[in-house]
């Protein structure tokens, strides 16, 4: 007669307890490849975000614009007058004037290639980089207004926060979705090992007689369920991963959407996404286990 002492000499697998086909196995591991390939490109859009806003404030933080809107006869004496002033203002390193080419590449977006600098009342613009210390924007403002009212300091404060607070929020959006995305894989895998469990009602009724105790039955299922996780979230991740390898590079330029992607330590994070996804499976199935096989007592 067996008793519950012998319980432990039971050679029972997970195969001996799980069915290895059906539409539970199917169902488990494509929501894990697909819940991972959408995890791996909310994690490349927050990471994308996050460096594309440290970018920009790191570049428009350390530079300033001064433009003089001076008549034609004043405009070499007002630009002699903000170089003197910048060059005894501390927190300036380097104050230089931009010429027609590079003013011509700043407006050639907008207006066109051919646009007609000499013939227009373009203002002539100052670059300012600062040091690390930085300078007071509102005692250079002082300091212009004096000695060359026409002069306008533009320290790209207005503009310049608006851009890296969207970029901010896009960082956030992704994380929030790749949260989600792991809350609805755990959903799904949930709902399938309660399928499995109520299928197999049966098979549970004779492993009980047999002295098998809920913990095994449990561990049975969650190790098929966390193997089948695994292997989808892995082909997930390598997909998502191949294709963010696609996307073409915008070089020099900071685009978002073709700078979409991983970068140095990042890369990482495609390879916890399958880790992750198996963890959650593992809690998610040893929830719905134990909870149903308490309903089947």
């Amino acid at each position: 007669m067996t008793t519950h002492a012998d319980a432990p000499k039971i050679d029972l697998s997970a195969d001996d307890v799980v069915p290895p086909t059906g539409f539970t196995a199917s169902l488990t591991v494509f929501t894990a490849a697909a819940m991972a390939f959408l995890a791996v490109f909310a994690l490349a859009l927050a990471v994308s975000a996050g460096q594309l806003a440290d970018r920009w404030s790191e570049a428009l933080s350390r530079t300033a614009t001064i433009r003089i809107a001076a008549p034609p006869g004043q405009v070499e004496a007002q630009t002699r007058a903000v170089l003197d002033v910048l060059q005894t203002t501390p927190g300036v390193a380097e104050a230089r004037v931009l010429d027609r080419a590079e003013q011509q590449a700043l407006l050639e977006p907008w207006l066109g290639p051919d646009l007609p600098l000499d013939t227009l009342p373009i203002p002539r613009l100052i670059e300012v980089t600062e040091t690390a210390q930085g300078y007071s924007p509102e005692n250079l403002r002082l300091r212009l207004a004096a000695e060359a009212p026409a002069a306008v300091l533009d320290d790209h404060t207005r503009w310049r926060r608006p851009l890296v607070d969207a970029a901010d929020r896009l960082r956030a959006l992704g994380l929030v979705s790749a949260l989600l995305i792991g809350g609805a894989m755990a959903a799904m895998i949930t709902l399938a090992a309660n399928a499995a469990l109520a299928a197999n009602g049966q098979v549970i009724t004779v492993l009980r007689l047999v002295g098998a105790r809920d913990i095994f039955i449990a561990r049975a299922f969650m190790r098929r369920f966390t193997l089948r996780a695994l292997i989808g979230a892995a082909a997930g991740s390598l997909l998502a991963t191949l294709a963010l390898l696609l996307v073409p590079s915008s070089g020099p330029q900071d685009s978002f959407l073709s700078d979409l992607g991983f970068s140095g330590a990042a890369w990482g994070l495609p390879v916890l996404v399958p880790l992750l996804a198996a963890a959650t499976a593992y809690l998610a199935t040893r929830l719905a286990a134990l909870r149903m096989l308490r309903k089947l007592a």
